[in-house]
C-alpha cells in the first residue's frame, strides 16, 4: 500500500488541511493598489505570446531559478527537468508547508525582494495572490495547450475570468468515504448510496452500540464543509468585475446542508471532535468511527495512522443527495505557480509546466509521493487505478477516486480572504457542530460575519 510522506508529525499534516490562512493582509489596500480582485493588470486578454526562438533560447541561457515548495524527495522530479534543460538550474527551498510558507511569501512581496521564482500553492489560496497580482498568467508561454491535460476541474480552479491560466495542477483531492466493512457486516449496514441512508445507517449504529459512531464531522475542520458544499451544488463564493463578491455562504444547499448536520449532531449520533490529534487517531485505530469522509489523499494516510486497522477498511463514493446525478466535492492538492517579479518568466513557466504535465515526472509524483494525480493519463493508467492495497482488503481503491474524479463540479470558486472564512467558519458552524446548537443559525452568523470583513476590506459585497 502507498505510504503518505504526511504522517510523521501535526505539522506535515498541515498540507493537508484547509487553513491555509495567508498572514496579515488589508485587502482594501490590494484592491487600491491593483484595482479589484480578478488579477489586477495581467489580466486583461492582451498578453502576447512567447515566440518558440524566445523560449529556446532561455532554456539553453545559464540561469538559476528559486523553487519554494514543501514536497518531500521532489529533487528527484526536479532532476528531470534539469536532465532536459542542463543549463536551468533549481535552487529547492522548504519555507514551510501552507501557512507559513504563504506569510513567508507574502512578506518577501511586501519588500520587493526574497521572493521565488516558482511557488508551490494550494487551489484554494490562488484568489489571495491573484488579487495581489503576485501570480504570473501563464498564458504567453504555451501554458493554454496544457488545457486537456488535466482533469477538466482543476484546471478551473487555476484558471481566471478572463482565461488567465495562473498556476498548473499538481494534485487533488476528490472526496469520497472511508468505510470500516467488518462494522458494517456485524451490524448489517449497507454501504450507504445516498445522505438518508447514511443518516439512518447513523442511528442505527449508535443505537446498536452506544460507543461506535457512523462518522465524525469534525468541528474545527473548515476544508470538509466546503468540500460538502461543493458536493451538494452550492456557490458560496462567485467573484466578478474588479472588486465584486457575491457571499452566500448559507445559500439553499448550505442550508440543506446545516440542516441534515446539525441535527444528526444534535441527535448525537455522530461525533463531532477535532481532526487529526491524537484522540483523533486512537479513534481511528480503536474503532469509534465507522467511516471516514475524506479525500483521494485519504487512503494513503489512513494506512499509515490507522496500522491496527489494517484489512478492515474499504472506499466507496460519497452518499448523494440525488442519486442520479453522482458528485462530488474536493479537499486538498495543490499546483505549481510563478510570482510575477521572477527575471527569468520564460525559464519558471517552462517549469511549472514540465513538473506537472511531464509523464514521468507527473507519475512520479503519484508513485514517490503518493499524491492523487491531476492528469487525466495517470487517472486511466492501469498500473495505478489497478493497485489493490491489503490494507483495503485488495480493493482497487484508486480506481475509485479516480471515478469520483469525474463527478467533481467544475464551477466552485474560493474567496479571495480564505483565511478569514476559515477562521469564520470554525467560530460559527463549527461551533454549533462541537455545542450542538443551531446549524443553520450558526450558517447566518458566518454570512453576517463575512459580509461585514468584505466590506471592510473595500469589496462590494453582493448576496444571492
Amino acid at each position: 500500500m502507498r505510504r503518505s510522506p504526511f504522517t510523521a508529525s501535526s505539522s506535515s499534516i498541515s498540507r493537508r488541511l484547509f487553513l491555509t490562512t495567508t498572514g496579515a493582509l488589508s485587502l482594501g489596500a490590494a484592491l487600491t493598489a491593483c484595482g479589484g480582485a480578478s488579477g489586477g493588470s495581467s489580466g486583461s486578454g492582451s498578453a502576447k505570446p512567447v515566440s518558440q526562438a524566445d523560449i529556446d533560447k532561455a532554456m539553453k541561457t545559464p540561469t538559476e531559478l528559486t523553487f519554494w515548495t514543501w514536497v518531500p524527495n521532489i529533487d528527484k522530479e526536479v532532476a528531470l527537468f534539469e536532465k532536459k534543460y542542463p543549463a536551468i538550474k533549481l535552487k529547492v527551498v522548504n519555507a514551510g508547508q501552507g501557512v507559513p510558507q504563504y506569510t513567508k511569501l507574502r512578506t518577501a512581496l511586501k519588500a520587493g525582494s526574497g521572493a521565488p521564482d516558482m511557488v508551490q500553492i494550494e487551489y484554494q489560496a490562488i484568489p489571495t495572490f491573484t488579487i495581489t497580482d503576485s501570480l504570473l498568467d501563464l498564458r504567453p508561454y504555451g501554458a493554454s495547450e496544457l488545457k486537456d491535460t488535466f482533469v477538466d476541474w482543476t484546471w478551473g480552479q487555476v484558471s481566471g475570468p478572463n482565461g488567465e491560466v495562473w498556476a498548473i495542477p499538481q494534485d487533488t483531492g476528490p472526496m469520497g468515504m472511508l468505510y470500516r466493512k467488518d462494522i458494517f457486516d456485524k451490524h448489517s449496514i449497507e454501504v450507504p448510496g445516498t445522505w438518508e441512508e447514511f443518516a439512518a445507517a447513523a442511528r442505527k449504529l449508535h443505537k446498536a452500540d452506544p460507543d461506535v459512531y457512523l462518522t465524525n464531522l469534525a468541528a474545527n475542520q473548515p476544508a470538509a464543509w466546503h468540500g460538502l458544499q461543493w458536493q451538494a451544488g452550492s456557490k458560496p463564493y462567485v467573484t466578478s468585475g474588479q472588486s465584486d463578491i457575491t457571499i452566500s455562504v448559507d445559500d439553499a444547499a448550505s442550508k440543506k446542508l446545516g440542516e441534515y448536520w446539525g441535527g444528526l449532531a444534535r441527535e448525537g449520533v455522530i461525533g463531532t471532535e477535532p481532526d487529526f490529534t491524537d484522540a483523533w487517531y486512537a479513534a481511528l485505530n480503536k474503532g469509534k468511527y465507522a467511516t471516514w469522509l475524506t479525500a483521494a489523499w485519504g487512503p494513503a494516510f489512513l494506512s499509515g495512522s490507522a496500522k491496527a486497522t489494517a484489512g478492515k477498511w474499504r472506499a466507496a463514493p460519497l452518499p448523494q443527495w440525488d442519486a442520479a446525478k453522482p458528485s462530488s466535492g474536493n479537499w486538498g492538492g495543490s499546483t505549481t505557480a510563478v510570482i510575477r517579479s521572477t527575471k527569468n518568466p520564460i525559464a519558471a513557466a517552462m517549469f511549472a509546466q514540465f513538473l506537472n504535465s511531464d509523464p514521468d515526472s507527473a507519475k512520479m509524483f503519484a508513485t514517490e509521493q503518493f499524491f492523487f494525480p491531476a492528469t487525466k493519463a495517470l487517472l486511466a493508467d492501469a498500473s495505478f487505478t489497478g493497485d489493490a492495497p491489503a490494507f483495503y482488503g485488495g480493493q482497487k481503491v484508486n480506481q475509485v477516486f479516480a471515478d469520483i474524479s469525474t463527478t467533481v463540479s467544475t464551477s466552485f470558486q474560493w474567496p479571495p480572504f480564505l483565511d478569514q472564512a476559515a477562521t469564520d467558519w470554525t467560530e460559527t458552524v463549527g461551533k454549533s457542530l462541537a455545542d450542538r446548537t443551531d446549524t443553520v443559525r450558526a450558517l447566518g452568523t458566518w454570512q453576517s460575519r463575512l459580509t461585514t470583513y468584505a466590506k471592510n476590506q473595500g469589496f462590494t459585497v453582493k448576496t444571492s
